[in-house]
C-alpha cells in the first residue's frame, strides 16, 4: 500500500494506495512507474526537496487532469509550472476532504517555512505523514501507519556542538537542524502516545550531513 520512493534532503515524495502522492521531490524519472495512475499529489511546502518544479511541470503537462492539495501558499508557484487552478484543492487545516474511496486532513506543522502534515483515511485504514518540523500539534490515536520524521539523535546532536564550539567551529548547521526538524526523541513521543497495538511507523527524512 506504500512505496516510499525517497525521504530525506535529496527528495522526498510517498505513494499510498497507488493513487496518492505525497510530496513531489523527486525527479519525474523515479515517478514514472507510479505517475499514470495518480489521483491526487499532497503537497507540503516550497523546499526543493518536496517540491521539484520540473517534476511537477512534467505532470502539469501529461495529466491535465491530475489534481493538488496545498496549502494557499504554495497555489501561485503551482499555477506558474502549468497546473490549471481548477486542479488545485486548498484546503483549511484540520477539516477532512472527501474524495470518495479516500480522505485527507491537512494540520499545520512548524518549519522555516509554511509547511503542513497529511492524514489519509482509505475505508478503515489510517495513516499521518510529517517531516520537516520542529514539533506536532496533533494526534492521531490508534492509525495504521505513521510516517513520522526522526532527524537526529538528541544526544549525537549536543555532542556535535559541543566539539565544534571546543574546535572554534561555527554550529550553524547544528542549530537550524535542531530549530527546524524533529528529533528521534520528539518523534518516539508522538508515535508512542498515539499508536495501538497493531500500528506500523517508519522513520522518515533521517539525518544527513546537508540537511538544514
Amino acid at each position: 500500500m506504500i512505496s516510499i520512493i525517497q525521504s530525506g534532503s535529496k527528495g522526498n515524495c510517498t505513494i499510498v494506495n497507488d493513487i496518492v502522492a505525497i510530496d513531489m521531490g523527486v525527479s519525474f524519472k523515479k515517478l514514472s512507474p507510479y505517475y499514470k495512475e495518480l489521483q491526487l499529489v499532497l503537497l507540503t511546502h516550497i523546499h526543493g526537496d518536496h517540491f521539484n518544479k520540473s517534476t511537477i511541470k512534467r505532470l502539469a503537462l501529461d495529466r491535465p487532469t491530475l489534481r493538488f492539495m496545498c496549502g494557499a501558499w504554495l497555489v501561485c508557484d503551482l499555477v506558474e509550472l502549468g497546473v490549471s487552478v481548477y486542479n488545485i484543492d486548498i484546503f483549511n487545516f484540520d477539516t477532512w476532504n472527501d474524495y470518495g474511496t479516500f480522505k485527507i486532513n491537512a494540520f499545520e506543522l512548524f518549519h522555516n517555512v509554511e509547511n503542513c502534515g497529511y492524514k489519509i483515511q482509505i475505508n478503515d485504514w489510517k495513516m499521518i505523514y510529517a517531516t520537516d518540523t520542529s514539533e506536532i500539534k496533533t494526534d492521531a490515536k490508534d492509525y495504521d501507519l505513521y510516517l513520522i520524521e526522526s532527524n537526529y539523535e538528541d544526544e549525537e546532536m549536543q555532542a556535535r556542538i559541543e566539539q565544534k564550539i571546543m574546535d572554534g567551529i561555527d554550529y550553524i548547521y547544528e542549530y537550524k537542524a535542531m530549530e527546524n526538524h524533529l528529533s528521534k526523541r520528539k518523534a518516539d513521543d508522538f508515535i508512542y502516545q498515539n499508536i495501538g497495538m497493531n500500528g506500523i511507523y517508519i522513520y522518515m527524512h533521517e539525518h544527513v550531513e546537508s540537511e538544514v
